[in-house]
């Protein structure tokens, strides 16, 4: 158990109505918020603050920290303070940053280098291998990977994490005694074990929608560099990234088909200038300063790794895009008749040349 005594002041400034990031920010620099309370009418006037944020400063909602220290009292449960010595440096780097973190979890990773990775809810078989994929070889290289719980790409990344034995962080936009969305209870159970979950949002904090773009500065703030994957192009996956871009990040993208949905966002990304990525290596090239080359094994190209499937899986597998491929498409352009083209995609996705897509199409990954 946490007995700072000055917790409870600042839970009580976090609960004023009408203290935001800024505003308790300003408090600070003026006095501590055990100081604050004490403080005068004509002093709290002083500070800008208003009739009704004065009225709730007279008046605090003590039942509601003392709920917050109770749930402090359990195992893994913390709470960083602004002046914390722990506190990340790279938050304090944000116009707005958080002046109180809660934690469950291995805290510490909030030291680690890290690399965002975000992207779409509804993504691409395609984009959930990719986000998998990155994550893993990124976790393998040391990076510490970092994500907002959601669905889809961010879910991806943060089992890519676990999958390779190393270290993720799921930034909430809720309060921690709930998972948003609750499909990703197992996995939040999973990154507890050998992961962190953070939330500026006290407990008992529902989800609510101005607190996605709230929660997704402090994913970009924490990183030293941000990879989505797939994003439309109006989606909170680019107000991360752009997040990002304005906080110095460097910021990565996987480019896309142009007729492609999903890579709009990422390819619109790129031509504002982040770091068109094909591979983990290209993320090295602006990262890897902070980190030991790792040792790269030789993978075959495509070309080398067809030539060893027989000529008839061969003269099919050229026609099958790294993007979404139809039979029908297929049938046109090898003159193949239908059953012959489904046993084949069959041998070549159980070989681990393509994977199904939505709407019964195929995409090659090698």
């Amino acid at each position: 158990m946490n007995t700072d005594p000055a917790q409870k002041y600042w839970l009580a400034l976090l609960r004023t109505p009408g203290i935001g990031s800024r505003t308790f920010l300003k408090c600070l620099d003026y006095c501590p918020p055990e100081q604050l309370f004490a403080e005068s009418h004509a002093t709290l006037r002083k500070l800008g603050l208003s009739e009704k944020v004065i009225s709730a400063l007279k008046s605090p909602n003590w039942q509601a920290v003392e709920q917050d220290l109770l749930w402090l009292e359990q195992a893994d449960n913390q709470l960083l303070l602004y002046t914390d010595k722990d506190y990340p440096k790279q938050l304090k780097q944000l116009a707005d940053p958080p002046p109180l973190l809660f934690t469950r979890g291995d805290k510490d990773l909030l030291q680690f280098p890290q690399i965002a990775i975000v992207g779409s809810r509804n993504p691409s078989s395609l984009g959930l291998q990719i986000a998998t994929e990155f994550s893993e070889s990124l976790t393998q290289m040391g990076f510490t990977i970092t994500s907002g719980l959601a669905l889809g790409i961010d879910a991806a990344s943060h089992r890519g994490a676990l999958n390779a034995k190393g270290n993720t962080i799921a930034v909430t936009g809720t309060g921690l005694d709930r998972i948003y969305p609750a499909a990703n209870k197992v996995l939040a159970t999973e990154i507890l074990k050998q992961g962190l979950i953070v939330s500026e949002f006290p407990p008992g904090t529902p989800a609510k929608a101005n607190h996605f773009p709230r929660r997704n500065r402090i994913i970009s703030g924490l990183c030293i560099g941000l990879l989505v994957v797939e994003a439309a192009k109006q989606s909170g996956s680019l107000i991360t990234a752009r997040m990002a871009l304005e906080q110095n990040r460097e910021v990565f993208a996987i480019p896309g088909a142009i007729n492609n949905p999903l890579a709009r966002g990422c390819n619109s990304l790129i031509r504002e200038g982040a770091k068109l990525v094909e591979n983990t290596q290209d993320i090295l090239v602006e990262l890897g300063h902070l980190f030991a080359q790792p040792k790269v094994q030789n993978t075959p190209s495509p070309t080398e790794t067809a030539s060893s499937l027989d000529t008839e899986l061969q003269s099919l597998l050229k026609y099958v895009q790294y993007s979404p491929t139809s039979i029908d498409q297929l049938v046109t352009e090898t003159h193949f008749s239908v059953e012959n083209i489904a046993a084949n995609l069959l041998m070549l996705e159980i070989q681990g040349y393509i994977i199904a897509s939505d709407g019964g199409s195929y995409t090659r990954i090698k």
